[in-house]
């Protein structure tokens, strides 16, 4: 059956449905630097998702947050995923694409451009070894690094005919995860995420430097796209002196492991809906 037309440079590629296996829910999944390349081999031609995964291992949260706070949710619900579910988890990406903290040291941040050509030939090595259906997590939000992953995303579903799928923080944290918060409004390094810390990673958080900060922005009353930027200089009106926006005095390990259970839930639906996506091949 034709599924659709996709124009790559200047010739017309023709995108298949092809039959292969479906789901299984028979078997555990594997990170592909655990294997040998045989193992990897037969591993790359038969998961039915391949999971390419990038979480900040650098980036601000707070001056009582460490700064891998989205590295560790990331290996979290990597962690959950190999448990339950067939899946073939590649390296992770510990840079990404989020401007708006770049004005706090130790933040790495790379230009859109290179971090969508590194991602782009990633995934392209992955699917010339067989990968069949291509997840990005990004365990940060959509309008950072989602933004440019989700042009690579389209770009190889539409050149490769490989389905293709961003997951984002924001897909994550359902209606029933922020209900958890007792915050005015929040975002970063605020009272969820904190809790998140206390149960993934207390050790590392200090409590009594947790603040409280709104910014000095008023909410929006309008919709669309409009991009944030938390600035060091106080003449900015986008000054923010602790990086935090939400308040993450009111966090506990017992709302952090709540919320982790209800995002971990929501990423392994997530997976096994996408693993029932056809699969599309080039025509002859």
């Amino acid at each position: 059956m034709i599924h659709r037309l996709a124009t790559m440079s200047t010739s017309l590629l023709l995108c298949v449905t092809v039959s292969l296996p479906a789901w299984g829910a028979d078997a555990a999944g594997a990170r592909l630097g655990h294997l040998t390349w045989p193992e990897a081999e037969a591993r790359l031609r038969t998961a039915p998702v391949v999971i390419v995964p990038f979480g900040a291992g650098a980036k601000e949260h707070g001056p009582h947050l460490p700064m891998n706070a989205d590295e560790v949710v990331m290996n979290h619900l990597l962690e959950a995923a190999v448990q339950a579910r067939p899946v073939l988890v590649a390296p992770p990406v510990l840079h990404g694409w989020f401007p708006s903290f770049r004005a706090y040291p130790g933040t790495e941040v790379a230009r859109p451009e290179v971090f969508q050509a590194y991602v782009r030939e990633v995934a392209l090595s992955l699917i010339r070894q067989g990968a069949r259906r291509i997840v990005f997590l990004n365990t940060g939000i959509f309008k950072a690094t989602g933004l440019p992953l989700s042009i690579v995303a389209r770009d190889i579903r539409v050149d490769q005919c490989v389905p293709t799928l961003v997951v984002s923080w924001d897909d994550l944290e359902t209606a029933e995860a922020a209900a958890v918060a007792e915050q005015e409004r929040g975002g970063h390094a605020d009272e969820i995420e904190t809790s998140i810390n206390l149960c993934l990673q207390p050790e590392r958080v200090h409590m009594d430097r947790a603040v409280k900060d709104y910014g000095s922005a008023e909410p929006r009353d309008y919709g669309g796209y409009q991009p944030g930027l938390f600035a060091r200089d106080p003449a900015d009106p986008r000054y923010s002196d602790t990086g935090v926006f939400g308040d993450a005095t009111l966090a506990t390990a017992e709302k952090g492991c709540r919320v982790l259970e209800l995002m971990t839930a929501e990423w392994l639906r997530i997976l096994s809906g996408f693993a029932r996506t056809p699969l599309r091949a080039h025509a002859p």
